[in-house]
């Protein structure tokens, strides 16, 4: 890998990540490299005026923060194709983020990334795009919103909770009507996220499939379905005389959807690049380890191992 202009993000209002991120920028500087250096949170977005101002190829995104920061870079860097090296720094949970530890020396990850000592893992994302009608107007009305971990169609008010009521296709056939909080459509990234949360299944992710998840449905016969990755889910807003449905992106609002529309969600046209520093990673281990799985009360030897 060549660093001659990265990317340095940082957890937006976060000392620590800061100090973190132009400590990176300096060693980089004297590198001889190109450093562009911002805060990311719900307020800060740096990512549009760092793709506009780039007056060469960027060859690296650091991520300084969360797993939000790093959902964020994947939704912007993603189409560029550009590698995101994700750490926890300042961050929580930490499911798509490499351990602090693994970067403190980092005039070494430096290093190591000039010597391509390191791997790639490619995450599949989804893409949403909202249409007007039947499926004979082809042309959306809306952006092209990307998501790592879901899309989500959900209402949202300002003075009281809502039920929506959504009907679903999968690839022009009618499946089901729901009623309920909503409608959640993930990668296998995102299924240990929100859709966990919603009762949905855990997917590997090093697989391609999409989980759809309803939320909360009013009907015990409403369950999640994993489709394959090739299926485009359509959502209908049914009964939304207020105008309250809306489309969200990992979390984040895109857009409303007023009645008469439809969302299509699809598998994207680019893959996240995540660069893993471990020499040992283990997606078990991450289960393991974030999901606080204990196993049984009683703990029994395995002395068939032996």
């Amino acid at each position: 890998m060549q660093l001659n202009q990265v990317i340095i993000v940082h957890k937006a209002r976060d000392p620590y990540s800061k100090m973190w991120a132009e400590k990176c920028a300096r060693q980089l500087e004297k590198r001889n490299c190109r450093v562009l250096l911002g805060p990311s949170g719900a307020k800060d977005n740096p990512y549009p005026v760092f793709l506009a101002s780039g007056m060469q190829n960027i060859d690296l995104a650091v991520v300084l923060g969360g797993d939000g920061g790093a959902l964020a870079a994947a939704r912007h860097l993603a189409p560029e194709g550009i590698p995101i090296l994700s750490v926890n720094v300042g961050g929580h949970l930490g499911f798509l983020t490499e351990p602090f530890d693994e970067f403190k020396d980092t005039e070494e990850i430096w290093d190591r990334l000039l010597e391509d000592r390191y791997a790639i893992q490619r995450r599949m994302m989804v893409q949403a795009s909202v249409f007007e009608g039947d499926r004979i107007n082809v042309e959306p009305v809306s952006d092209c919103y990307l998501a790592l971990n879901e899309i989500c169609v959900k209402p949202a008010s300002a003075d009281r909770m809502i039920t929506s009521i959504l009907e679903m296709e999968i690839d022009g056939e009618i499946v089901d009507q729901y009623q309920g909080d909503g409608l959640i459509v993930a990668t296998p990234t995102g299924s240990t996220c929100y859709t966990l949360s919603a009762n949905g299944p855990i997917l590997h992710d090093g697989m391609e499939a999409i989980v759809v998840t309803p939320i909360c449905p009013l009907s015990l016969s409403s369950r999640s379905l994993v489709l394959p990755s090739g299926s485009v889910v359509s959502i209908w807003p049914l009964g939304d005389y207020e105008l309250n449905t809306k489309l969200w992106m990992d979390g984040v609002l895109g857009t409303a959807i007023w009645p008469g529309q439809r969302v299509d969600v699809r598998m994207a046209d680019c893959h996240a690049k995540f660069i893993i520093l471990r020499e040992n990673n283990s997606y078990y281990q991450t289960l393991r380890e974030k999901l606080q799985w204990a196993g049984a009360r009683i703990r029994y030897d395995n002395n068939h191992r032996n």
